[in-house]
């Protein structure tokens, strides 16, 4: 079993690409190397190959650095299942985690970020709780993005130390997070990392 996040970028001629996609690829580039594991194509549109566990994590934490940038936003579908081609670029690798990650994106017309696995006990509640945690997501300001990104990506540090490396109080810290919604983000990555394998 593995997971497929297809994404592209919302708005991208909106904003110089070399600032978008230069932090599209680091983080891209965190897990594995391109075009194996990874692949920017068409300009805005992309597709990376994870661990089961790490998907949705690293969908947040790719959304939360995009959203940096004002006027951009991604559209991101997490596909999971098998991988029965294995082909030099991803994008031309095959099995059940890449329909159903072609499926899901080709679904996503009112939301912009949801996970299809094909079973359905697992699909409807993550899908539901990622719809409620975009109505916070989606209006994350560049500051909010940041500050998501930073804590994502430095789980072990607390508010203090986030505030010392934002050069910020640890009330800020504190007001921002909870404005993120990042609480109840982390609860919801939880909760696809325990139940995601059935």
């Amino acid at each position: 079993m593995t997971s497929i996040i297809t994404g592209d970028i919302i708005n991208s001629r909106g904003q110089d690409a070399n600032d978008w996609l230069t932090e599209l690829k680091s983080q891209l580039a965190l897990y594995g190397e391109t075009p194996k594991q990874w692949e920017v194509y068409r300009g805005d549109s992309f597709q990376i190959e994870l661990p089961l566990k790490d998907a949705l994590k690293a969908a947040i934490l790719i959304k939360a650095s995009l959203k940096q940038f004002k006027t951009i936003d991604v559209r991101l579908a997490i596909g999971i299942g098998e991988k029965t081609y294995d082909a030099d670029h991803i994008t031309e690798s095959n099995g059940s985690a890449f329909i159903n990650s072609g499926e899901c994106f080709e679904q996503l017309k009112k939301t912009n970020l949801a996970v299809k696995s094909g079973r359905t006990e697992f699909d409807i509640p993550i899908n539901i709780m990622l719809e409620l945690a975009l109505i916070t997501m989606n209006t994350w300001t560049p500051t909010t993005a940041s500050l998501v990104k930073l804590a994502l990506t430095k789980p072990e540090a607390n508010q203090i130390e986030l505030a010392e490396l934002t050069q910020s109080t640890q009330g800020n810290i504190s007001q921002g997070l909870k404005r993120a919604g990042y609480d109840e983000i982390l609860k919801m990555i939880q909760y696809y990392t325990k139940n995601v394998q059935p």
